[in-house]
């Protein structure tokens, strides 16, 4: 991408949407959705898990439905034993690698042009790893830098300990700190952050340069 600032206002812009929308209910809220799929699926646990973490994983999808809350709220609920628990982790974490595939590819489909800088570095992909959203994007901007498809595999390992530690978290702390994640207000501010980091790397990169 030729500007780095692109992605976040695309993010911002969708975010900004999805939560006027649902504000004054033109549509309804992605829990309402997941709820009623939980009620659908009764009989089909890990499916209904699946399908959660794989649509808060797919780029722009993600921030209507706080799935990554509500599977995790499902699973502490559910009282599982440690055996539920590797099950559940299993699903959850082939969820978002192929959640990371279709944003991959979607950003590989969306720009032709060859990154040629250096290949991706772990610590941005852990800094990504945060949140599912923001892993999104993060796989989003690879393909469409036609980086190495190893950082999706790599993902994919990562997650196997990330969930684990996420339902061990939520069963330590409590459902109000671990909704705290899916808030609007702190997703704006995230996206905010990092329009503005975006910004000044443009600055640097494309106007500075071209005052000189």
């Amino acid at each position: 991408m030729k500007y780095a600032s692109s992605l976040p206002l695309t993010a911002l812009f969708a975010l900004t949407i999805i939560n006027i929308l649902v504000h004054f209910d033109v549509i309804p809220p992605g829990a309402s959705i997941l709820e009623a799929m939980q009620g659908a699926m009764d009989s089909g646990f890990y499916l209904l898990i699946f399908l959660i973490i794989l649509l808060e994983s797919i780029i722009y999808v993600g921030f209507y439905f706080p799935g990554q809350f509500f599977a995790v709220i499902l699973v502490i609920g559910a009282n599982p034993t440690w055996l539920d628990v590797v099950y559940l982790t299993v699903a959850m974490v082939l969820a978002a690698t192929l959640g990371s595939v279709i944003n991959y590819y979607l950003g590989k489909m969306s720009d032709k042009k060859k990154d040629l800088e250096q290949e991706t570095k772990l610590k941005h992909l852990l800094l990504a790893m945060i949140h599912i959203n923001s892993l999104a994007f993060f796989m989003f901007a690879q393909g469409a830098s036609h980086k190495s498809f190893k950082v999706v595999l790599l993902a994919g390992v990562l997650n196997l300990p990330y969930y684990l530690l996420l339902i061990a978290g939520t069963a330590v702390l409590s459902e109000q700190v671990m909704s705290m994640a899916e808030n609007p207000v702190i997703l704006f501010t995230v996206i905010i952050t990092w329009l503005l980091i975006a910004c000044i790397i443009d600055y640097r990169k494309h106007f500075k340069k071209s005052a000189m």
